[in-house]
Protein backbone atom coordinates (compact mmCIF):
# COMPACT_ATOMS: atom_id res chain seq x y z
CA UNK A 1 0.00 0.00 0.00
CA UNK A 2 1.15 3.83 -0.83
CA UNK A 3 -0.33 6.67 0.28
CA UNK A 4 0.61 9.66 -1.84
CA UNK A 5 0.31 13.23 -0.51
CA UNK A 6 0.72 16.37 -3.05
CA UNK A 7 1.53 20.14 -2.14
CA UNK A 8 2.87 22.95 -3.83
CA UNK A 9 -0.48 24.49 -5.69
CA UNK A 10 -1.47 27.41 -5.50
CA UNK A 11 -2.64 30.74 -7.87
CA UNK A 12 0.22 32.32 -9.74
CA UNK A 13 0.05 34.85 -12.85
CA UNK A 14 0.99 33.89 -16.15
CA UNK A 15 4.26 33.11 -16.71
CA UNK A 16 5.30 32.34 -13.30
CA UNK A 17 6.58 29.08 -11.76
CA UNK A 18 5.38 26.73 -9.16
CA UNK A 19 7.26 23.25 -8.00
CA UNK A 20 4.71 19.94 -6.86
CA UNK A 21 5.51 17.89 -4.64
CA UNK A 22 4.37 14.26 -3.92
CA UNK A 23 5.62 12.22 -0.70
CA UNK A 24 5.05 9.13 -0.60
CA UNK A 25 4.80 6.13 2.07
CA UNK A 26 6.30 3.14 2.11
CA UNK A 27 9.99 1.55 1.91
CA UNK A 28 9.80 0.11 -2.10
CA UNK A 29 9.36 4.18 -3.62
CA UNK A 30 11.89 3.65 -5.03
CA UNK A 31 10.64 0.35 -7.48
CA UNK A 32 7.76 2.54 -8.59
CA UNK A 33 6.95 4.72 -11.66
CA UNK A 34 5.66 8.29 -10.91
CA UNK A 35 3.21 10.06 -12.71
CA UNK A 36 1.55 13.74 -12.60
CA UNK A 37 -1.92 14.05 -13.74
CA UNK A 38 -4.27 16.90 -14.02
CA UNK A 39 -7.93 17.79 -14.71
CA UNK A 40 -9.56 20.94 -15.79
CA UNK A 41 -13.20 21.78 -14.85
CA UNK A 42 -15.70 19.96 -17.34
CA UNK A 43 -12.59 17.96 -18.56
CA UNK A 44 -11.03 14.54 -18.61
CA UNK A 45 -8.36 13.80 -16.64
CA UNK A 46 -4.68 13.79 -18.77
CA UNK A 47 -1.21 12.86 -18.48
CA UNK A 48 1.62 15.50 -18.08
CA UNK A 49 4.78 13.87 -17.48
CA UNK A 50 6.12 10.39 -15.88
CA UNK A 51 9.52 9.02 -13.75
CA UNK A 52 11.11 5.90 -14.08
CA UNK A 53 12.52 4.40 -10.89
CA UNK A 54 15.79 5.97 -11.70
CA UNK A 55 15.11 9.19 -13.43
CA UNK A 56 16.37 8.06 -16.43
CA UNK A 57 13.01 7.82 -18.42
CA UNK A 58 10.41 10.82 -18.59
CA UNK A 59 8.40 11.53 -20.85
CA UNK A 60 6.45 14.76 -20.80
CA UNK A 61 2.58 15.94 -22.48
CA UNK A 62 3.19 17.80 -25.88
CA UNK A 63 1.82 20.72 -23.88
CA UNK A 64 4.02 21.01 -20.82
CA UNK A 65 7.68 20.01 -22.50
CA UNK A 66 10.03 22.76 -22.35
CA UNK A 67 8.09 24.29 -19.18
CA UNK A 68 7.71 21.38 -17.07
CA UNK A 69 10.30 19.13 -15.10
CA UNK A 70 10.00 15.84 -13.90
CA UNK A 71 11.97 14.63 -10.79
CA UNK A 72 12.02 12.37 -8.00
CA UNK A 73 14.63 11.87 -4.21
CA UNK A 74 14.68 8.21 -4.17
CA UNK A 75 16.10 9.20 -0.65
CA UNK A 76 13.13 11.55 0.54
CA UNK A 77 10.45 9.37 -0.85
CA UNK A 78 9.52 12.76 -2.74
CA UNK A 79 9.09 13.11 -6.59
CA UNK A 80 8.88 16.83 -7.78
CA UNK A 81 7.28 18.57 -10.42
CA UNK A 82 8.69 21.97 -11.58
CA UNK A 83 6.51 24.35 -13.64
CA UNK A 84 7.76 27.27 -15.46
CA UNK A 85 6.43 29.87 -17.91
CA UNK A 86 2.70 28.73 -16.73
CA UNK A 87 -0.45 29.62 -18.53
CA UNK A 88 -3.67 29.85 -18.27
CA UNK A 89 -4.71 26.75 -19.27
CA UNK A 90 -2.54 24.64 -17.34
CA UNK A 91 -5.09 25.74 -14.55
CA UNK A 92 -6.11 22.59 -13.01
CA UNK A 93 -6.02 19.68 -10.24
CA UNK A 94 -2.70 18.23 -10.50
CA UNK A 95 -2.70 14.81 -9.31
CA UNK A 96 0.37 12.65 -8.40
CA UNK A 97 0.12 8.80 -8.97
CA UNK A 98 2.21 5.67 -8.50
CA UNK A 99 2.63 1.83 -9.52
CA UNK A 100 4.92 -0.88 -9.17
CA UNK A 101 7.19 -1.28 -11.99
CA UNK A 102 9.95 -3.51 -13.63
CA UNK A 103 12.50 -2.93 -15.68
CA UNK A 104 12.99 0.77 -15.79
CA UNK A 105 8.69 1.09 -17.03
CA UNK A 106 7.38 3.97 -16.87
CA UNK A 107 3.59 4.81 -17.58
CA UNK A 108 1.86 7.94 -19.47
CA UNK A 109 -2.19 6.29 -19.36
CA UNK A 110 -4.28 7.09 -15.98
CA UNK A 111 -5.13 3.53 -16.11
CA UNK A 112 -1.81 2.21 -15.58
CA UNK A 113 -1.58 3.83 -11.97
CA UNK A 114 -2.92 1.66 -8.55
CA UNK A 115 -2.41 4.58 -6.15
CA UNK A 116 -3.31 8.55 -6.01
CA UNK A 117 -2.95 11.18 -4.14
CA UNK A 118 -5.76 13.65 -3.39
CA UNK A 119 -4.90 16.59 -5.42
CA UNK A 120 -3.50 19.91 -5.41
CA UNK A 121 -4.75 23.05 -7.33
CA UNK A 122 -2.71 25.24 -9.70
CA UNK A 123 -4.93 28.33 -10.62
CA UNK A 124 -2.72 30.71 -13.68
CA UNK A 125 -3.95 34.28 -13.63
CA UNK A 126 -3.85 35.50 -17.04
Amino acid sequence: QVQLVESGGGLVQAGGSLRLSCAASGRTFSSYAMGWFRQAPGKEREFVAAINWSGGNTPYADSVKGRFTISRDNAKNTVYLQMNSLKPEDTAVYYCAADKSILGAVFITDSEYEYWGQGTQVTVSS
